[in-house]
């Protein structure tokens, strides 16, 4: 039987991620085509679709790193990529974004530095790199050489890194992607706490329609465009399907223009 996750109305603040008209064209191709959505805080909203839908494009939107963005992007109340965004949004990339011939603690102690420089060492280990390395259950490995982890940890450590100074807003792009099914349910186990125990705002995309189930609400796309915005029970409802892969096939049916009859 299928765990049903509660959904819960919005906050006072208003949305974490408030856009309208979003568009992005790169050369002759308009990759995001005039979404409209918004995220709610403090809940996981899962952005799903195939390969080459425009996720990561939008997730670059979000965190202000894309280029040629037309309409209005609002995250945390501030437009996209606004200085005083910075520490308040983690982002982590496809690739995992650590040194690797820095152990896990000096690549935590180094990003907490830029983070927080005018906080003393001392504090900045404790307040943030210690926290961190807990969060991700990397404590053990603390001393080991990045480039000596495997996959699963180096996406691990490049999560600490997004950990570091409590994000209200954390964006993961195809986070688990490559790792283990045990590594993956761990990861959403602290998706889940984060997001529960902080408040924390999670952004997440994935083309494993599977994870689209553990999600409390859903961004579907293909070809640039939105075609749902939902719960997964909702969609799941709306579409009289008993999965959201099932739902996101209907969707794309339904949505696929007609053919002309040959003459």
């Amino acid at each position: 039987m299928m765990n049903k996750i509660r959904e819960h109305p919005p906050g006072p603040l208003g949305p974490a991620v408030d856009a309208a008209g979003l568009t992005v064209v790169r050369g002759p191709r308009t990759v995001l085509k005039g979404l409209t959505f918004t995220i709610p805080r403090g809940r996981i909203t899962g952005l799903l679709g195939p390969s080459g839908c425009g996720k990561s494009t939008l997730i670059r939107a979000v965190v202000g790193t894309q280029a040629k963005v037309t309409g209005t992007l609002d995250v945390l109340g501030h437009p996209a990529g606004t200085r005083s965004l910075r520490s308040r949004v983690g982002y982590v990339t496809q690739a995992p974004s650590v040194y690797d011939d820095l152990t896990v603690r000096q690549n935590l102690d180094y990003f907490a530095a830029v983070l927080d420089p005018g906080r003393p060492a001392a504090d900045r280990r404790r307040h943030h790199v210690e926290r961190a390395l807990t969060d991700v259950a990397l404590t053990s490995h603390a001393d080991a050489l990045a480039g000596n982890l495997s996959g699963g940890q180096r996406s691990r450590v490049s999560l600490a890194v997004a950990l570091l100074g409590t994000p209200e807003l954390l964006v993961l792009d195809e986070p688990t992607v490559g790792l283990d099914p045990v590594l993956r349910r761990e990861l959403w186990k602290l998706f889940h706490q984060l997001a529960a125990e902080r408040q924390v705002t999670i952004l997440v995309s994935s083309h494993v329609m599977d994870e689209a189930e553990r999600c409390h609400r859903l961004l579907l796309m293909r070809d640039g465009e939105l075609l749902a915005d939902d719960t997964p029970e909702a969609l799941r409802t709306r579409t009289a399907t008993d999965t959201v892969e099932d739902a996101f096939l209907t969707l794309v049916t339904r949505a696929a223009p007609a053919k002309t009859p040959a003459t």
